[in-house]
């Protein structure tokens, strides 16, 4: 963990409430996708754990959602601010058991962390297929971004505005060697009684500190109580009862 100031580059939205932040800072330690960082927004007593979604020496973006008072204020920062962030939390995803072809399924602002992901598969030659999943046509980002890396993505849309209606797992019946979720637990959960392979999920949860200190952000797994933030996000299916 490392606590740094990183200078806005670029603040824009995406969609009517999902925004992306561009930021300059040391990123030495981000060292998997699936982790994140902790934000502390100016006028605001606890930090914001976000998700990182790509990440380079020196540049970090992070996607998130206007959910509260908080990302409101966040989403109105201009370039040339500064903001507090402790990176390098979490632990990740494990990339060694993807095999050659993973399935990559994210739900809402659940799909940041599988970009960096994905461009850590296609960077080791896998060739993963991403399914996205949103409510409507109007909520949808990154779509084009996640097909510019070269590989095949399919978008499920709740209401039928765009691509398969339904959920993610009504696109899931395709060959595939292992999976990597991230979303909301229902959709998670939908995911583990659908899949035919092991896998990882990564958990949404409240979380206090984000680095294990407040044990708000515990859940219970089959070896007992763990922390989302510092034994987590991420979790191997055969680790967690959903």
């Amino acid at each position: 963990m490392k606590q740094g100031i990183f200078t806005i580059v670029e603040n824009q939205a995406l969609t009517s409430s999902v925004y992306s932040m561009v930021l300059e800072g040391c990123t030495s330690e981000i060292k998997n996708p699936g982790q994140f960082v902790e934000v502390s927004i100016p006028g605001r007593f606890l930090r914001r754990p976000i998700s990182v979604c790509r990440w380079a020496e020196g540049r970090l973006t992070l996607i998130y959602k206007v959910v509260g008072q908080g990302t409101a204020d966040l989403s109105a920062m201009a370039p040339g601010q500064t903001l507090d962030l402790l990176t390098g939390l979490g632990n990740g995803y494990d990339l060694s058991p993807a095999g050659d072809a993973p399935l990559l399924l994210g739900g809402g602002v659940g799909v940041p962390p599988l970009f960096g992901l994905c461009e850590a598969l296609v960077a080791q030659g896998k060739r993963p297929h991403v399914i996205l999943g949103f409510n409507t046509k109007e909520e949808i980002f990154y779509e084009a971004e996640f097909r510019a890396l070269g590989v095949p993505v399919t978008v499920t849309t709740a209401d039928g505005s765009y691509g398969i209606k339904g959920f993610v797992t009504d696109a899931m019946d395709l060959p595939y060697t292992y999976f990597y979720a991230c979303g909301p637990l229902p959709m998670l959960r939908a995911i583990d009684r659908a899949a035919k392979t092991p896998g990882q999920f990564s958990m949404e949860e409240r979380m206090g500190c984000g680095f294990g200190a407040c044990m708000g952000c515990t859940i219970q797994t089959k070896a007992g109580p763990r922390r989302v933030c510092k034994d987590g996000p991420v979790f191997y299916r055969e680790e967690v009862t959903l």
